[in-house]
């Protein structure tokens, strides 16, 4: 009998293994290797759409067609054995995305089917450059295996179906997140009034990959500085305010922000989703939250369980936020402070990365909101002081635990990805080694007889996890772990006999076979007997034609069944080597069946104990960054600041957190300044410093030294300083810098002065001002006479303590009669024709701004600087001989206000505005009816 030749795939499969196939080469020749290769995956039982036949689609495009129309807005991920393929629009937005090669693969409708795929073990990589792309992906998986789609039919296709959406807010995977990073989803609900800008909104925002869920309401001009705050990776709302004229253009400049139907945002259901979805049957036991607040809490969790198809991510219960209780930021102010990154977007340089001395991802995390939200509370912050200073003088102990922590893993995210099925092996044994570190920590700090407040919560918290949960991860899981639980191999030998008997079957089988192959040769006397194997017989046994003679006889032919001749050797299989073959095939298969098992039980097991391992995560956090903390203040000198209900903010050798260290790792000093905002005696308000001196001598330094220096003290830090005791600030606001918006069709000094207006419009007493250059992009005399009359305002009608820095030396006039206003300088020193910056600030005024100097340092040409100090001297001649008086100028004070009467045609037209700006579909009963009471008194008033 003549041997049976190979099949056409083997053929492909040499072919293909005798080039290395990159998956990024864009190539043609990429693109036909990666056919073949798909084409190997099933063989003859499904492709990818072949040409069609009268237009009409084949049963896998027929299959694609359907999931995709389920999902119209995500790119399909399709599962075709080893690759993700996407088709039609999908390929070609893909394709250009990620820079792989675009081809084709059958006609659809008559026209070719543009077609590109992405190895499966490289999804995560794909997916993440997608994302940050801002696209939403649906990946569609093979729901049983090939063999069973087998046996419906040669022509059956493959069940699949979507198991999950990925989308920028809802990742939990650690190669697609930040992991010192929040990953947050925002939804925002709006109750309208009257006015725009008395209508109310609020937040609920979610980390599903740390379960962190809070919410907060918050009025319109609080709205944008909240956003700025959480920096959400996606945001949800309902239609009607993504396309409100008034918000729309601001929200769709947000980097992934989602439109939703109105049923995700209605307020009437919005008390049974959020109950449902944590299993209760009312919200009572989450305090007393607003309706508002209940609606954007169930949109938040709505869009959850749309996402995770109906996983339930472990979310703590949501924690509101009080108005009031976080220092009040704008956007504005966190770019120009550089809090969590600089102005090129970069995490070095920032103030994060100046005080984060963080072992651990969960307290790089917590710190990151910390600082994004300072606290208050001057009770709240003591708190927190009381940590790092127990750290600071215990610094054996600091040592310690840092150590300790060093060796924790992230337990939130681990935990995380188990709960919605998307664990390994390694986020197991991330819980155990979470679940020993946290013991062992609250075994050392139980040693103490006192802890402060924060830490001794931390301590309960960590012993909460059952250490008999972390014995059986023990137990069960091996020294050597793989990332996938689908790879095996993650199971302790030992804990279960089925298994180690399928691996040892599966490991050891040539020596099983060569076992079998020993005794065939001694039944048979013919020691040239070999056990041999290929893809079309599998195992046989194969002799010389001459020994074939031998087995075929009687005796040996009832045990030796003849299977193929060739020429010079003839071919036998047995009814043992068949079962054995049957043994070997599964055994792999029943070896990672159990293991899934196991898997699966131990991951069960977690779930069970999610709310007391969310807890240790969260105090393992809490001491990283106390901890962190009092390392920096260590290492850096940093003291505990006073911070009262006062209006004080007296700062003594204050320094620049970041700048002192970039000066330092050059062997260079930091110059120490002081600076006292506190009220004057006889005041009630606080002073106004107004700086002055020339560029480069410090006056940006010093403006934000001590804003950073405000906002470490409240976000519970100590601070770089001598001393400081500083006031519950409730807003900071600060205009430093140049920048224009062009998308916007704002220039420079248009952007000055509107976040100008938002300061005089917004600040209050307990706010802290940090302005820079007021004035300075537009003509001389309409700069100081905009600085001027701003100056009064921050004086008379908001009184909040404030830092002013200025080139317009005219502007110190005010002092003698602002009581508030503090003339201050940076002091400068000429040497043999040089000036010489002392970046020191110190009482006075200063009388130049040395410019020419500073240019001459930028490097300008000779000429151009020689013919500046001509210019100058003869502009400096011409003001002596008439000076600019400004004496006689009224206090902003006394200057009339403008009239509050409003003719009668202007109320009929506020009347019928804001009726138009009402959304009789978004309104509440109570609400009309308050909309309608307003809106009648004011035509009463009216008449």
């Amino acid at each position: 009998m003549r041997g049976t030749a190979a099949p056409p795939y083997v053929a492909s499969l040499v072919a293909i293994s005798a080039t290395a196939v990159n998956p990024l080469m864009p190539s043609a020749s990429f693109a036909r290797s990666m056919d073949a290769i798909r084409a190997l995956n099933s063989p003859g039982l499904e492709q990818s759409p072949p040409a069609d036949t009268g237009g009409r689609a084949t049963p896998v495009m027929e299959q694609y067609i359907e999931i995709k129309a389920a999902n119209p807005d995500c790119l399909l991920f399709y599962r075709m054995g080893d690759f993700y393929e996407l088709f039609f629009d999908d390929a070609e937005v893909a394709a250009r995305t990620l820079g792989i090669v675009l081809t084709k693969r059958g006609k659809h409708l008559g026209r070719d089917i543009p077609m590109c795929g992405v190895p499966v073990h490289r999804a995560d990589e794909y997916l993440q450059r997608l994302i940050m792309a801002g696209h939403r992906v649906a990946v569609c998986e093979q729901l049983e295996d090939p063999a069973e789609a087998r046996r419906r039919g040669a022509k059956s296709v493959v069940r699949r179906d979507v198991t999950r959406l990925v989308t920028p807010g809802t990742l939990t995977e650690d190669t697609l997140l930040d992991p010192r990073r929040n990953n947050y989803l925002l939804a925002i609900a709006r109750a309208r009034a009257s006015s725009a800008a008395e209508s109310r909104f609020a937040l609920a925002w979610i980390d599903i990959s740390t379960g962190e869920f809070r919410l907060a309401e918050r009025d319109r001009a609080s709205l944008v500085a909240e956003i700025a705050r959480l920096e959400p990776s996606e945001v949800i709302v309902s239609d009607a305010l993504y396309g409100d004229a008034e918000l729309g253009p601001y929200l769709r400049s947000l980097p992934a922000v989602r439109p939703l139907t109105r049923d995700v945002f209605d307020g009437s259901t919005a008390e049974h989703r959020l109950a449902g979805y944590f299993g209760l049957s009312t919200t009572e036991g989450f305090g007393a939250l607003s309706r508002l607040e209940l609606t954007a809490a169930a949109a938040c969790v709505s869009y959850v369980e749309r996402t995770q198809l109906g996983h339930h991510p472990p979310l703590s219960p949501p924690m509101r936020e009080s108005e009031g209780s976080t220092l009040l930021i704008d956007q504005a102010t966190r770019s120009n402070l550089e809090l969590a990154r600089t102005l090129s977007g970069e995490r070095r340089g920032s103030l994060l990365a100046a005080v984060d001395r963080s072992v651990t991802a969960a307290g790089s995390r917590l710190l990151a909101q910390r600082l994004a939200a300072p606290l208050t509370d001057p009770q709240a912050i003591g708190r927190r002081h009381d940590a790092v200073e127990f750290f600071v003088t215990g610094a054996e102990t600091r040592a310690d635990v840092r150590a300790r922590l060093k060796a924790a893993p992230d337990l939130s995210r681990a935990l995380a990805r188990l709960v919605v099925e998307r664990g390994g092996p390694r986020d197991l044994a991330a819980i155990r080694d979470g679940i020993l570190a946290a013991a062992a920590l609250a075994a050392e700090l139980a040693k103490f007889p006192t802890l402060p407040a924060e830490l001794t919560d931390s301590v309960s918290a960590l012993g909460r996890p059952d250490p008999a949960l972390a014995e059986k991860l023990t137990a069960a899981l091996a020294d050597d772990l793989p990332h996938l639980k689908r790879d095996g191999g993650f199971v302790r030998a030992g804990r279960d006999s089925a298994l180690d008997e399928a691996r040892a079957l599966r490991d050891e089988t040539r020596r099983v076979i060569a076992a079998l192959q020993a005794r065939y040769a001694e039944t048979t006397g013919v020691r040239a007997l070999k056990i041999r194997h290929n893809n079309v017989l599998g195992y046989f046994v194969e002799v010389t034609t001459q020994h074939g003679e031998k087995l075929l006889a009687p005796a040996l032919n009832a045990i030796f069944i003849h299977r193929q001749t060739l020429a010079g050797q003839v071919r036998f299989t047995t009814t043992e080597l068949g079962a054995l073959e049957a043994k070997i095939a599964s055994a792999a298969e029943r070896a990672l069946s159990i293991e899934l098992a196991t898997f699966e039980e131990l991951a069960g097991a977690v779930t069970t104990s999610a709310p007391a391992i969310k807890d240790a995560a969260d105090a393992l956090a809490t001491l990283d960054v106390a901890a962190g903390l009092a390392e920096l203040a260590a290492e850096r000198q940093y003291v505990r600041p006073v911070v009262d209900q006062s209006l004080d903010f007296a700062v003594e050798g204050g320094r620049h957190p970041v700048v002192e260290q970039m000066l330092a790792s050059g062997g260079e000093p930091f110059i120490a300044n002081n600076c006292d905002l506190s009220p004057p005696s006889g005041q009630e308000a606080g002073r106004i410093y107004l700086l002055t001196g020339p560029n480069m001598a410090g006056k940006s330094t010093y403006l934000r030294q001590n804003a950073l220096i405000a906002v470490l003290a409240q976000m519970g830090s100590f601070v770089p300083a001598r001393r400081a005791r500083i006031g519950a600030i409730d807003r900071l606001f600060s205009r430093v810098g140049a920048a224009d918006d062009i998308a916007r069709g704002r220039s420079t000094f248009m952007v000055e002065m509107v976040e100008t207006a938002a300061i005089l419009n917004q600040a209050g007493t307990r706010s802290l001002v940090i302005l820079d250059e007021i004035g300075r992009g537009t003509a001389t005399f309409d700069g100081l006479s905009i600085a001027w009359a701003t100056i009064e305002h921050l004086h008379e009608r908001n009184c909040c303590r404030a830092l002013f820095a200025t080139h317009f030396h005219e502007l110190t006039a005010l002092s003698a009669r602002l009581p508030r206003l503090f003339n201050a300088t940076m002091r400068v020193k000429e040497w043999q024709g040089e000036v010489v910056f002392l970046h020191e600030a110190m009482p006075g005024a200063a009388d130049r701004s040395y410019g020419i100097q500073v240019a001459k340092l930028a490097g300008l040409p000779g000429a151009v600087i020689e013919r500046a100090k001509a210019v100058l001297a003869k502009l400096e001649a011409e003001d002596r001989a008439s000076p600019r008086a400004f004496d006689d100028l009224p206090l902003f004070a006394a200057a009339p206000r403008p009239s509050a009467a409003r003719p009668q045609a202007t109320i009929a037209d506020s009347i019928m505005a804001e009726l138009a700006a009402l959304d009789p579909d978004e309104m509440s009963p109570r609400d009309a009816l308050e909309a309608l009471y307003a809106l009648k008194a004011k035509a009463g008033a009216k008449s």
